[in-house]
């Protein structure tokens, strides 16, 4: 054999003939003219582990300076063809012809890079300029050296709007096939001054609520009623849902408020702004107490000596390294995690100060027990924020048995008398106050009545007031009754009820003269009927456990009550707070940042919907 056996393979072969011998199998396998494809063919499905070893060596290991060794000297180097493996392995770094030529990029493989690029800015809120920095463009040619990585102008101008223009089309399709959806909507006003709108989209999707954003655009406008009003309807026209909308959640602003009555929608409050003015109004009688505590925190913020010292007192004490949190006026829970943390450092905190000699007030050994008792106080605030803030879950249906329950709540601490600071006990007075106030008439609201009632989970158990229980049922009968079968396996389970036993309902020569007979006798159940049965066989059905899915429940029940599964799509969509609007603008303010405060409102708005729509 002449000395061209330099493949690699050859380290796992040994030569014989015509054939070469496989030094881990035995295998006899042919091979033909020189060609080792035979042999490369046996290791990558007889011992793919071999072979892929062999790939990764041949790829890391670095091209080889041409010999200039004599041709004479070279083929003395030449393997012979007694078939020692370990001679021919000595040829292994060979250089080859991919070392010194790429393979060009196809325009299919180029677009779709381009398109996972464009991805990557929108998902990850990068940049434009991103594509521009030289560690990015080193580390994409390293990836793949044919890629031709665009430019700023082509990801801002090209990509994006593309990637844009067909996101929008297919969540235009989606909502278009919702049975109905509600909608919340909020505004904000970024770092560079513009005002911006956002509204949000909820509708149950195969039995799963499902959230899109439909438009977050700068409002250049005042903010009136009629404007808002305006923009609210023009933007129900462009997604055709216009006859869809089941209600719209917001915050409680007079001016959102008239603009929701305007478009003719039913308006919901949105009830974590309704828990942050209860708690908010409770929190004046520890006005006192909180000012000392942000005083405190501020002065850890502002001097790096105390901060650094904290932090060595907290490591001798081997207490977690945390900071000291500040609160937000307009977020009450900002100043109950305040509170959680300041109590949860109090003895690091104490020390420190002492040893820094502050010039702030400290707390006294009352102040210290009044925070810890409005700790567990607002605890269960907190957690019903958190469990209401939801948006891939039904919400709405919870509203009114978590209103009541903080209210039972409160009534037994103030009735026990278990908290015995007087700031405290102020507090849950005041707080008891407020909810009475806002929740006085809660069960008596259609949206959340009805959307309690439509719930497997709680159904009748919602209500303490049996007059608003039976209000509510009235209503989803009288709608039942009313509600058109647009699912046709609802529809022909309509038919089969009707149906003798499944029996053909046809003409027929055999049993014309029996049907002309009884044709007055037959009864026939009208709509009004159907809705009634429906919704009594309904509530007689056992609830169901509290963590299981409502949604779920419904879809093995669809064909069961075809009416009232209409119904739920229309009252189990509704959610209970606007935060999805807020967190659309906690996005737009990482988008508007310090590097990219040139954005125009436009192309933020692109961004956004990508961000918040792109699958």
């Amino acid at each position: 054999m002449t000395g061209r056996n330099k493949s690699a393979v050859w380290n796992h072969f040994s030569q014989s003939g015509l054939s070469g011998i496989c030094n881990i199998c035995k295998a006899n396998i042919l091979f033909k003219g020189g060609s080792t494809a035979n042999l490369q063919r046996h290791l990558k499905t007889r011992h793919l582990g071999v072979w892929l070893g062999e790939v990764r060596r041949e790829e890391e290991a670095p091209p080889e300076a041409p010999s200039e060794a004599p041709l004479a000297e070279s083929s003395q180097q030449q393997p012979s063809t007694s078939g020692d493996s370990r001679v021919r392995g000595q040829a292994m770094g060979q250089s080859r012809m991919t070392q010194f030529m790429s393979r060009p990029i196809t325009p299919q493989r180029q677009k779709a890079l381009d398109e996972q690029l464009a991805k990557m800015v929108v998902w990850d809120l990068q940049p434009f300029s991103f594509v521009e920095d030289r560690g990015f463009k080193a580390f994409t040619k390293a990836l793949n050296p044919s890629y031709t990585l665009p430019g700023r102008k082509t990801v801002s101008k090209v990509l994006v709007p593309q990637l844009y223009a067909s996101c929008h089309a297919s969540v235009k399709e989606r909502v278009g096939h919702a049975a109905a959806v509600c909608l919340t909507t909020d505004c904000w006003t970024s770092r560079t001054t513009h005002s911006y709108m956002s509204v949000t989209c909820h509708f149950v999707e195969e039995y799963d609520l499902v959230s899109c954003l439909l438009d977050c655009f700068q409002f250049s406008d005042r903010h009136t009623a009629d404007n808002l009003s305006e923009h609210l309807l023009r933007i129900t026209r462009e997604w055709e849902i216009q006859e869809k909308v089941v209600a719209c959640v917001t915050d409680g602003a007079s001016n959102i408020t008239l603009a929701i009555q305007k478009c003719r929608w039913k308006h919901l409050h949105c009830f974590a702004h309704t828990l942050n003015l209860i708690v908010r109004g409770g929190l004046k009688k520890l006005a006192d107490t909180t000012d000392k505590v942000k005083h405190i925190v501020d002065h850890f913020h502002r001097s790096s000596l105390s901060a650094e010292k904290l932090r060595a007192t907290l490591a001798q004490m081997g207490l977690p390294d945390l900071k000291v949190l500040q609160d937000c006026p307009t977020r009450w829970n900002s100043t109950f995690y305040m509170l959680k943390r300041f109590v949860k450092l109090r003895d690091a905190i104490i020390t420190t100060l002492a040893l820094m000699n502050a010039a702030v007030s400290t707390l006294t050994h009352e102040e210290w027990e009044a925070i810890e008792e409005a700790c567990e106080v607002l605890q269960p605030y907190e957690e019903v924020t958190v469990e209401i803030s939801g948006e891939g879950y039904v919400t709405a249906s919870k509203i009114i048995l978590l209103a009541r329950g903080l209210q039972r709540l409160i009534a037994s601490h103030v009735r026990t008398g278990r908290f015995k600071q007087p700031v405290v006990v102020s507090l849950l007075t005041a707080l008891n106050a407020e909810m009475a106030k806002r929740f006085h008439r809660i069960e008596f609201n259609s949206l959340l009545s009805e959307s309690s009632i439509l719930d497997p989970r709680f159904k009748r158990k919602t209500f303490s007031d049996d007059q608003a229980a039976n209000d509510a049922i009235q209503r989803l009968t009288n709608a039942a009754a009313q509600a058109t079968i647009s699912d046709p396996s609802q529809q022909e389970a309509l038919v089969e009820q009707g149906a003798a036993g499944g029996q053909s309902t046809g003409e027929s020569m055999i049993w014309g003269d029996f049907d002309a007979q009884v044709s007055g006798l037959v009864s026939h159940v009208n709509a009004g009927t159907e809705a009634t049965l429906e919704i009594r066989s309904f509530l007689q059905e056992a609830l169901i456990p509290r963590s299981s899915n409502p949604l779920t429940w419904w879809k093995s029940r669809s064909v069961i009550y075809p009416r009232l599964t209409r119904l739920m799509m229309e009252r189990l969509c509704v959610v209970a707070t606007s935060v999805p609007s807020e967190r659309v603008f906690s996005k737009m303010g990482l988008i508007i940042s310090e590097r990219r405060s040139r954005l125009s409102p436009s192309k933020a708005q692109q961004v956004m919907f990508l961000n918040a729509n792109l699958r």
